[in-house]
């Protein structure tokens, strides 16, 4: 039996390593790739050996070997991490397939998840039944809407516009060129947040999980936006540990980018990151805990919620929660948080 298993692990983690081929930006790896040889001082051809052997032995991606600094790990420590395999895994059990939908599907989310959202949205199909909407929507404040594809992930397909730009008739037609299907009211965030990063919305990344009938909080981040519209890490923003107590940043910010130095301040606006004080944030973590609860046959979920002047704003839950959002601010594998839960 136990032979069994183990060829099909094997047999599962070769798959994986087929898809991670396909998904692998090259271009990266082979920077990071680079960079790590000069720092380790071990030869390009022994990391790209261990690496293959430890995406096997770890379930982890070829960019978590790079970001989890495996290169400079020995098995113990490297084993504390949740590498992509290890998550894929474990939110499947947590998230069944058959309960995602809500949180995949935008358009669902904001029904479903009204009662904590503040902010206007409408479909394509409605805005383009009632031209009215549209131009309600466009002269919204602060001037700027999001536009998204209801289906897209981590940050993708989501643009946003000046709404000045745009007619009613415009709107719909630049929606539909760029097969976006739902608008959104623009989220002004605190006057604290837009101090530390004007850029884009800075949102607070809560990850809550099911357990029996309680919801426990297994991580806090703030998402901090360089330069970008959006604060995905994806997009080369940074991400900071937030004490779940306090709401206090107790860490620098953190690049997904090996290469670039942690940030105690803002690059751009040198506003202190370190020690910054979430508002409202007793609001942000009932606010998670509420959403949680809305949905518990999804066990494990990142919330991502915005701060305003008035309170908070609920943006979206995500059943695939980013392992690499939650372990690099703390500079330490957190495996160990999640075994329990599949005890």
């Amino acid at each position: 039996m136990k032979i069994k298993e183990s060829a099909m692990v094997f047999f599962r983690r070769f798959l994986y390593v087929l898809y991670y081929f396909k998904e692998t930006d090259w271009k990266q790896l082979r920077k990071f790739l680079n960079y790590s040889s000069v720092l380790s001082g071990r030869s390009k051809p022994d990391i790209i050996a261990d690496l293959m052997l430890s995406v096997f032995r770890y379930n982890i991606s070829f960019k978590d070997y790079f970001c989890f600094r495996f290169y400079e790990l020995d098995n113990h420590g490297r084993d504390q991490w949740a590498g992509t395999g290890y998550m894929y895994e474990f939110q499947l059990k947590m998230n069944p397939k058959k309960s995602r939908d809500l949180l995949e599907n935008k358009s669902l989310f904001l029904k479903k998840f009204s009662s904590l959202i503040r902010r206007g949205y409408y479909t394509r199909e409605e805005i383009r039944s009632d031209s009215s909407l549209a131009g309600k929507v466009l002269k919204s404040d602060p001037g700027f809407l999001v536009l998204k594809n209801s289906r897209g992930q981590a940050g993708a397909e989501v643009k946003i516009i000046e709404a000045k730009d745009f007619t009613p008739v415009r709107l719909i037609e630049y929606m539909t060129t760029m097969k976006l299907d739902l608008v959104e009211e623009y989220v002004k965030q605190h006057h604290s947040l837009m101090e530390l990063s004007p850029s884009g919305l800075n949102t607070v990344r809560i990850i809550t999980q099911i357990s029996g009938k309680k919801v426990d909080f297994i991580g806090a981040r703030l998402r901090i936006s360089v330069n970008s519209s959006v604060d995905n890490m994806a997009a080369g923003n940074l991400a900071a540990p937030i004490n779940l107590r306090t709401g206090i940043v107790d860490g620098p910010g953190v690049y997904s980018d090996i290469t670039k130095k942690d940030q105690a301040m803002h690059p751009i606006t040198g506003v202190s990151i370190t020690g910054f004080a979430v508002p409202y944030w007793d609001a942000v973590m009932e606010m998670a805990r509420a959403a949680a609860l809305m949905t518990p046959e999804n066990r494990s979920v990142g919330w991502d919620i915005a701060v305003t002047e008035e309170g908070t704003e609920l943006i979206e839950g995500n059943h695939n929660w980013c392992k690499i959002l939650w372990q690099l601010p703390v500079k330490r594998g957190l495996k160990a948080d999640l075994e329990r839960y599949q005890r």
